[in-house]
């Protein structure tokens, strides 16, 4: 956290004027929006102490079989958008049948399918880049809601709330919080513990699926190559919301600070003119940082250690609660600055 707060007031300080512009802001939702869905699922995959590599694969392969059935073979976009987002479900379902059924651990199976996925996606689109979709499509990645927001994040808010209410109202919600804090004691009580991990890698590839059509609506394109960083992003997103990777403990709001912050990273990393690759190598130390900060608090709580610690020690729920509330009061600053900074500019010029 304190790294990208950092980052960001160095380009407050070095590129204000390029930064805090109304429609620069817009592009930082518009950037965020793509990857709620996958963090909402994500959330849920990582609670269970899972993990899902495959994510950008997924995207690319839905995005390029949509592609064909709108461009080679006349389907209706009303008829290749629910298919898209149905295969991407399916490749869920293999996911998730593969770490459950062959005991493959989560991590070595889904980068393997991974590797699948985007061969796949290769052999399909034959190095073709895909375009000029129907403007129904187009709107899904970039549309606008007249005197609202934009089409993607409405979409990608719709399944933020979505994802808060499976994962705090429902059955599949408890089960994950229960097969991430002890699967052995989950099993013993009677949780399906496979079912649901299965139901879980669904979800996932089901919002992956999502994902890549709103990339192919985006860039009103796609190609084999799409959305190679996907996996890399929305994990340090959902981390850096204080999801544990140890599993257990999660939060639907806190992924939704991580996106808004990681998309402000990446997009003070390009107003900077940083080159495109370090947003990856950001990322990766977002995600190191992170888990290390806290498997920090967690040792220094079992030691029993006083000092600052024990003034701060509470229950875990609470002080996910106030890093959370931290998290977002640094983008509501940014943003509220971003408009008063926008202001002003536009009534100097």
């Amino acid at each position: 956290m304190a790294m990208i707060a950092a980052l960001l007031l160095l380009m407050l300080a070095l590129e204000p004027a390029r930064y805090f512009r109304l429609s620069n802001f817009d592009i930082i939702l518009k950037d965020a929006a793509l990857y709620m869905p996958m963090a909402m699922a994500m959330t849920i995959v990582i609670v269970t102490r899972g993990i899902d590599l495959s994510i950008g694969s997924v995207a690319a392969l839905t995005a390029i079989v949509m592609g064909y059935m709108l461009k080679s073979y006349g389907f209706p976009w009303w008829i290749a958008v629910p298919l898209a987002i149905s295969l991407g479900a399916l490749c869920g379902l293999v996911n998730g049948l593969i770490i459950t059924k062959l005991r493959v651990p989560d991590l070595i199976g889904t980068l393997a399918m991974d590797l699948a996925y985007r061969g796949l996606a290769l052999v399909l689109a034959k190095g073709v880049v895909l375009s000029r979709f129907p403007e129904e499509v187009v709107a899904i990645g970039r549309g606008q809601i007249p005197g609202f927001l934009p089409v993607p994040v409405v979409i990608g808010l719709t399944t933020i709330v979505a994802g808060y209410f499976i994962y705090t109202r429902t059955r599949l919600g408890r089960y994950a919080i229960a097969i991430g804090s002890n699967p052995e004691a989950a099993d013993l009580t009677g949780v399906p513990v496979n079912r649901y991990k299965v139901y879980v890698y669904v979800l996932m590839g089901a919002m992956a699926g999502l994902a890549g059509v709103m990339l192919a609506g985006k860039l009103n394109a796609v190609q084999a190559t799409s959305a190679p960083f996907f996996n890399l992003h929305v994990i340090a997103a959902v981390v850096v919301g204080g999801t544990s990777l140890f599993g257990g403990r999660g939060s639907m709001l806190g992924s939704l600070a991580g996106v808004l912050l990681l998309a402000m990273m990446i997009n003070a990393l390009v107003t900077l003119r940083i080159e495109f690759f370090w947003q990856s190598v950001a990322s990766g130390v977002v995600i190191i940082l992170s888990v290390a900060f806290y498997t920090w608090l967690q040792m220094k709580d079992r030691d029993g250690q006083g000092g600052m610690m024990a003034a701060l020690r509470t229950p875990e729920n609470r002080r996910l609660g106030r890093f959370i509330l931290t998290i977002l009061a640094i983008v509501a600053a940014l943003f509220a600055l971003g408009w008063l900074f926008a202001g002003e500019t536009s009534a100097v010029r």
